[in-house]
């Protein structure tokens, strides 16, 4: 016999079209506006990383090309992404949630989830805590940030309750309600069930919430290939699942999509030297050596994946510094150029993997035989980190490795993750 919870133990913060309310909070023209946030305004073939409800209105959403959207929406503004403004927000609105409850989990840059305690469980408490954290994010961060607050028995129920109601939601969702409450869900609503997921249940014969909440935990296994599916089934019960434990670092890398204009090969190739001198860099920060260097590529062409994909790597003495992971860039490049010669780049990305954190790097042998390879690793892992204060002090790209037109790194910023918010520093890296 299942035990499920009575109580109310979870509040879930999602804020509504978060970048587009953003822009919105900081350019009062673009208030009561249609407003699509693009990753570069130079071009209508890119697509809405996020839009305004004004916006959604009339069908844009994330994921609709800019092209497309003009036409339904001729009074769309589109403004491009300032990803070092979101994380500002970010923090501005966690410490305003932080005065009124602590925060248990960041879940994203713009979801956080908040674990009620004592007397904050019972519902007229939960409700009244919530609407002083709506309150307090509008009067003291911004009256264009509105949110959707979820109360529920668990994590994963009080996210479902956030999306019951946007924009400006706030959703109780009880344990003794289901599924009742659930059943005009379409199972992509639920967190955690993707296109791929979805199309697994059908294959399995599971077209609807009823269907899923009728099976057996070991039948959501078998579907799901993992323990995962079962950890799903008491979850969507109000039921307190223990999340499996973190796993460490595994790699240190950045990817951009190219603006036309940056997509012939010189223009491509300054694009990723930048990019793993941002990553040498956070690699740095962090305190860690890589042994592999990667680089990916995706062609501007039409194709199976095999020709319009190209990736590389290779092995590397344990290091830190711009100067070795440039040379293996320049080995790759020449490669992927005699192979892949006749199309432009749309996508450049580059990884360093197979990491070591530093206080944990074995000494080098050769090193105390004052081998030249060795003492090459350690002049040019001491002149990087001296690039390292002087950018830091000074300003991005007030001295590199190289030449870089002047603008570039408005092209290789860093991005907000779904899973990881970046770190103030990485906007100067």
């Amino acid at each position: 016999m299942l035990e499920i919870p009575k109580n109310l133990r979870w509040m879930y913060i999602d804020l509504n079209s978060y970048f587009a309310s953003v822009e919105q909070q900081l350019q009062p023209h673009l208030r009561g506006r249609p407003v699509a946030v693009v990753p570069t305004a130079r071009t209508d073939s890119t697509c809405a990383i996020a839009a305004s409800y004004e916006a959604k209105a009339y069908g844009v959403k994330t994921g609709t090309m800019i092209y497309e959207a003009r036409k339904i929406c001729p009074d769309l503004q589109v403004v491009p992404a300032r990803h070092d403004k979101y994380v500002d927000f970010h923090h501005l609105i966690m410490a305003e949630i932080d005065r009124h409850i602590p925060l248990t989990k960041i879940c994203s840059i713009d979801e956080v989830a908040c674990r009620l305690m004592g007397t904050q469980q019972e519902k007229g408490n939960a409700l009244a805590l919530a609407r002083r954290i709506k309150k307090g994010i509008t009067d003291n961060v911004g009256i264009c940030l509105r949110t959707s607050v979820g109360i529920g028995p668990n994590r994963f129920l009080s996210k479902v309750a956030s999306g019951l109601q946007k924009p400006d939601g706030l959703t109780v969702l009880e344990a003794h309600e289901l599924p009742g409450r659930l059943l005009e869900l379409n199972l992509r609503d639920l967190p955690g069930i993707g296109r791929k997921m979805e199309q697994r249940l059908r294959n399995a014969g599971i077209t609807s919430l009823e269907n899923f909440w009728n099976l057996e935990p070991k039948h959501v296994r078998r579907i799901w290939h993992s323990v995962a599916g079962e950890r799903f089934w008491y979850a969507l019960r109000g039921i307190e699942v223990a999340e499996p434990p973190q796993s460490k670092r595994h790699t240190i890398g950045h990817s951009h999509v190219l603006a036309p204009h940056m997509r012939p090969r010189d223009a491509a190739r300054l694009i990723a030297r930048r990019l793993t001198i941002k990553a040498a860099t956070r690699l740095r920060r962090v305190e860690f050596y890589a042994g592999f260097y990667n680089l990916y590529v995706r062609f501007d062409c039409q194709g199976t994946p095999a020709e319009t994909k190209w990736q590389g790597h290779l092995k590397l003495p344990v290091t830190q510094n711009n100067f070795t992971f440039l040379k293996a860039l320049n080995e790759l490049w020449q490669e992927m150029s005699r192979e892949r010669n006749s199309f432009r780049i749309k996508q450049v990305g580059v990884a360093l993997y197979d990491l070591t954190p530093q206080d944990e790097l074995m000494p080098d042998m050769f090193e105390a035989l004052n081998d030249p390879v060795a003492k090459e690793q350690k002049k040019h892992n001491r002149l990087s980190k001296a690039l390292d204060l002087i950018n830091g002090k000074y300003g991005l790209d007030t001295i590199m490795v190289g030449s870089l037109p002047a603008p570039l790194s408005r092209y290789t910023g860093s991005k907000i993750a779904f899973t990881r918010i970046p770190e103030k520093v990485e906007f100067h890296e």
